[in-house]
């Protein structure tokens, strides 16, 4: 089998793949984050007061995120269960199951009754389809990456630009669920807000279609073909390369805290503390998420050009000053200003995160690279991601200041330009010979 791929993907064929398995990874990444975001937005707007109605209203906020923290805490999971998996029987296969769990979970949480027909029980049920859909993003995300750049060039060459677009998906699934929300919850109050997560399965569908048509990765194969599969390979990559998880991890740190500030605790800033109406600020997200369309794949082809190292400190550093400059603007309650710091974060954050999965898939040799990856990457989400909503509602209950709030992104960039100066960057190396076989 691995004998035939090999010749079936070669010179156009393998162009073909190429194609489809970069637009795969695009539309799944893409469906997957639409259904991680819209709840991340119910959470914040709609949840605590459907599902929490009992409690004061920064408590029902913090109940609603805590929720939203669940996801979270869940990826690290997936990432173990699906890592395992991925670096065995394969990238495809285990990108259908992510897809299909995360698809199901997030058109059930559509159906779940609110706290007026089943009292907790609403609440309840919401976390435990928020896990799902933690440990379906936390296995997703790997194989993604890996679809992409596997099929790419073996050295250097244009991988930085092919990680890119697992992470375009990002943006896509941010504007398509602020959108969803937009339309469909005005509709009215008590089920409007459950078209969008029901729609979910429709998307899923469409994606698991894509999905089918694309062949296993070059270099999963050539792993097969030299029967170099690990038994165990979490075990052995926690092992062996446990100084690249931790690096991983700790290098998101600057851009996944800011970010979930930037997207998810925004909502509830700008529209209870600024003012601001929630149309409005959806907008703005919007608008922030589109331009992430063109930002993101731009500087995963700057990496290309200039190291992937290099420009991830570039945009760590820049993160540090930007923390300062961002809630300033927000606190003007200028509208003008307020869209700037808004739209703005976008393309500051974006250093960061478009040659981020490159740069960290590369750290792994090819037969451990779906589980280190997924480790280092999705650790994050319990270090930084997850609880950065909740300590930005903390700090400014706390402060009364978004000063603090400042300071805390700032040392999370200043964690991330460590980070990145210590991974070793492996650009140039080639990516479908085991590292332990180079010389």
């Amino acid at each position: 089998m691995a004998e035939e791929q090999r010749l079936d993907t070669t010179g156009q064929q393998k162009n073909r793949q190429l194609v489809r398995a970069v637009v795969a990874s695009a539309v799944g990444t893409s469906i997957e984050w639409y259904d991680f975001f819209l709840y991340g937005f119910a959470a914040s707007t709609i949840f605590a007061e459907l599902f929490f109605p009992k409690s004061d209203p920064t408590t029902g906020l913090l109940l609603s995120l805590g929720t939203y923290f669940g996801g979270f805490a869940a990826r690290p999971i997936g990432a173990a269960i699906f890592g395992h998996y991925g670096d065995r029987i394969g990238r495809k296969a285990t990108l259908i199951i992510t897809l299909v769990s995360m698809g199901i979970a997030t058109a059930l949480v559509g159906l779940v009754p609110t706290y007026e027909q089943i009292g907790i029980w609403g609440g309840i049920l919401l976390t435990l389809l928020r896990l799902i859909q933690g440990i379906s993003v936390g296995g997703e995300w790997g194989g993604s990456v890996l679809l992409a750049t596997e099929w790419g060039q073996s050295r250097g060459g244009r991988r930085g630009f092919l990680g890119s677009w697992p992470q375009f998906g990002v943006p896509v699934g941010l504007v398509l669920g602020y959108v969803a929300l937009q339309v469909f919850q005005p509709l009215d109050p008590a089920w409007g807000w459950r078209i969008p997560f029901l729609l979910s399965i429709v998307m899923a569908g469409v994606g698991l279609y894509i999905r089918l048509g694309i062949l296993e990765t070059p270099v999963f194969a050539k792993v097969l073909a030299e029967k170099r599969v690990e038994r165990v390979p979490v075990r052995e990559v926690i092992v062996r390369n446990w100084r690249e998880i931790v690096l991983s991890a700790l290098l998101r740190t600057g851009q996944q805290a800011p970010f979930y500030i930037f997207t998810v605790f925004i909502l509830t800033y700008a529209t209870k503390t600024l003012g601001f109406s929630t149309g409005d600020v959806y907008l703005y997200v919007i608008v922030a998420g589109i331009v992430s369309l063109f930002t993101v794949p731009f500087w995963g082809y700057i990496s290309d050009l200039v190291g992937r190292r290099r420009l991830y400190i570039i945009g760590a550093a820049a993160m540090v000053v930007w923390s300062f400059v961002y809630w300033p603007l927000l606190d003007t309650r200028v509208p003008s200003l307020v869209f700037l710091a808004v739209v703005l974060a976008a393309p500051i954050h974006d250093i960061q995160y478009g040659p981020q999965a490159t740069f960290i898939a590369e750290s792994f040799t090819g037969r451990l690279r779906y589980s280190g990856s997924s480790l280092g990457y999705q650790l994050a989400s319990v270090t930084a991601g997850g609880p950065a909503p909740l300590i930005a509602v903390w700090l400014y209950a706390t402060f009364q200041s978004s000063f603090a709030i400042a300071v805390y992104m700032a040392i999370c960039a200043l964690i991330s330009v460590v980070a990145a100066a210590a991974l070793k960057d492996r650009a140039h190396q080639d990516y479908a010979v085991e590292y332990d076989q180079q010389v």
